[in-house]
C-alpha cells in the first residue's frame, strides 16, 4: 500500500474513531481494552480491500463488536495476552495508554451506574443492548455478530433492558427514596453533619463490611460522624444513586469498577437501615439497575 493510500485510509478511520471507541468502552468497561479493540479494527481495515466495503462506518462497528464479544467471552485470558500493536501503522493511529483521569471522566460521562449494571450482563446480552439501545444498530446486523436469529437477538436486548431498568417500583415511592438518597449524597460531599441527620432516623442501624468482618453502628449521630470521616477517604464525589435490590441505594465504582454499594431501608423520608457492602462475592449477588434522571 502506497503512503498516500495509507493516509487516505487513516483519515477515513479517524472520522469513525470516536463512535468506535464509544461502542467498545460501553461493551468492555475499560478504556485500555476499548482502545485495543479499536486498534484491532484499524489493523483489519488496513489489510482489507477498500473496494469491497460499501458502508465503512457499519463495517468498522461490526468489526469492533466482534472483537469486543470475543474479549468479553475470554476476558481472563485476554488480560494475560493483550493484543499486540503494529509499529508500522501511522503514528496518528497508534494509541497511547489511557490514564486514570481520562478513564474516570469517560466513565462519568457514560454513567457509573450504567457501567456497573452492564458488567453484570452476559456478553451477548451486553452487545445486543449496547448496539441497539445505545447506538441504534438494527437487530438483523446484531444477529449476524452474535450468531443468533433476529428474534433471539431481540430477546437478548429485551432481557438486558429489564436488567438495566430493574424491577418495577411505584413512582411515588421511588421519588421519595431518590430525594432522600440525593440529600444523603449531597450532605456527605459537603461534610454537612446536620444535613445527614435530617435524612437519618435517630435510631438508624448501619452495618459496614470490612476485612475484619461486619461492624455495626447504631444511632444517627454516631453513623453521621463516621460517614463524613470515611467519605473523605473513598472519594465519595464519585458516588451515584442506583437501584439496589429494588430500592434506591448508592454505588461507588471508580473508573466503572464496582468497589462498594450502600443498600438502604426507608421509613417515610428517613433511612432506618444501611448496609455498606464491599465483599466482592456479596457485590456480585446484588440486583443493580440504573435510575432514570
Amino acid at each position: 500500500m502506497t503512503a498516500p493510500e495509507q493516509a487516505r485510509i487513516a483519515e477515513k478511520f479517524e472520522e469513525n474513531r470516536s463512535r468506535l471507541r464509544g461502542v467498545a468502552y460501553r461493551m468492555l468497561g475499560s478504556l485500555n481494552e476499548a482502545d485495543d479493540a479499536v486498534q484491532e479494527a484499524w489493523l483489519r481495515l488496513s489489510r482489507t480491500d477498500q473496494g469491497a466495503i460499501d458502508n465503512l462506518g457499519g463495517w468498522l462497528t461490526t468489526v469492533v463488536a466482534h472483537v469486543c464479544l470475543d474479549m468479553l467471552r475470554s476476558r481472563s485470558s485476554r488480560r494475560e495476552e493483550p493484543l499486540e500493536t503494529d509499529s508500522s501503522q501511522p503514528a496518528s493511529i497508534r494509541m497511547k495508554p489511557a490514564n486514570p483521569e481520562q478513564e474516570a471522566q469517560l466513565a462519568e460521562s457514560v454513567g457509573i451506574a450504567l457501567l456497573v449494571v452492564l458488567e453484570k450482563l452476559e456478553p451477548a446480552e451486553r452487545l445486543a443492548f449496547v448496539l441497539h439501545d445505545m447506538f441504534a444498530v438494527p437487530f438483523d446486523e446484531i444477529a449476524s455478530i452474535v450468531g443468533r436469529s433476529e428474534a433471539a437477538t431481540r430477546q437478548l436486548a429485551s432481557r438486558a433492558r429489564r436488567r438495566v431498568q430493574g424491577p418495577a417500583v411505584s413512582a411515588s415511592e421511588l421519588a421519595t427514596q431518590r430525594r432522600v438518597v440525593d440529600a444523603f449524597i449531597a450532605a456527605l460531599r459537603a461534610s454537612d453533619f446536620e444535613g445527614l441527620l435530617a435524612v437519618l432516623d435517630p435510631d438508624v442501624v448501619a452495618r459496614a463490611e470490612s476485612a475484619e468482618g461486619v461492624r455495626e453502628i447504631r444511632g444517627a449521630r454516631a453513623w453521621a460522624q463516621g460517614a463524613i470521616a470515611y467519605s473523605r477517604l473513598v472519594r465519595f464525589s464519585q458516588a451515584q444513586p442506583a437501584l439496589v435490590d429494588g430500592s434506591v441505594g448508592i454505588v461507588l465504582a471508580p473508573r466503572g469498577r464496582l468497589s462498594r454499594v450502600l443498600r438502604f431501608k426507608f421509613k417515610g423520608e428517613k433511612i432506618v437501615e444501611a448496609e455498606i457492602i464491599v465483599n466482592p462475592d456479596h457485590l456480585s449477588q446484588l440486583d443493580l439497575a440504573v435510575l432514570n434522571d
